[in-house]
């Protein structure tokens, strides 16, 4: 039995050691939120941090992270949506079609960590994610208004579960 640090908690599941870590994200830890999209790290679709870094799980081996590590997939950016970045893409209307949205989501966030206040360049540069529809104008515009903090003028106000809205 193996052990991986996911969205906070310590869970352990069964693989060989060259099993990639989006599939026992996926089929043995049940968080689906992270897509399989080309198999070779090319488009994104599989990103989650592990501590902290943007990783691409379709190529990662599941033996070459650690039990100390801290792996956040989309499930556990946030558990309401409230994630400011998520909280754009819903302001923004970024999704197409939305398959790449979770990878897109999780660079955006890790960039936005990494540099607060990211130029156009700094967005490039950090966005290699693929968006087969051509999100990537939306994809911009959303990152900068969290930047900005800007998502109350974008008309976003969100429902929580104790009944307060931001």
């Amino acid at each position: 039995m193996a052990r991986l640090n996911v969205n906070g908690a310590v869970r352990e599941f069964e693989a060989e050691g060259d099993t990639p870590l989006l599939w026992v994200l996926r089929e043995q830890l049940g968080l689906t939120g992270t897509k399989y999209g080309c198999g070779i790290a090319a488009c994104g679709a599989c990103t989650v941090h592990v501590d902290g870094v943007p990783t691409r799980t379709c190529v990662r081996p599941v033996s070459t992270v650690g039990p100390d590590e801290k792996i956040v997939t989309i499930e556990g950016l946030s558990r309401d949506g409230s994630h400011p970045v998520q909280r754009a893409w819903v302001a923004l209307d970024v999704p197409q079609c939305g398959y790449c949205q979770s990878g897109q989501v999780m660079a955006a966030a890790a960039l936005l960590k990494a540099k607060p206040n990211p130029t156009d360049a700094d967005i490039d540069a950090a966005m290699s994610n693929i968006c087969r529809c051509g999100t990537y104008n939306r994809i911009r515009a959303a990152i900068h208004a969290v930047a900005r903090g800007d998502l109350k003028s974008a008309g976003l106000s969100i429902q929580h579960s104790d009944g307060s809205t931001t």
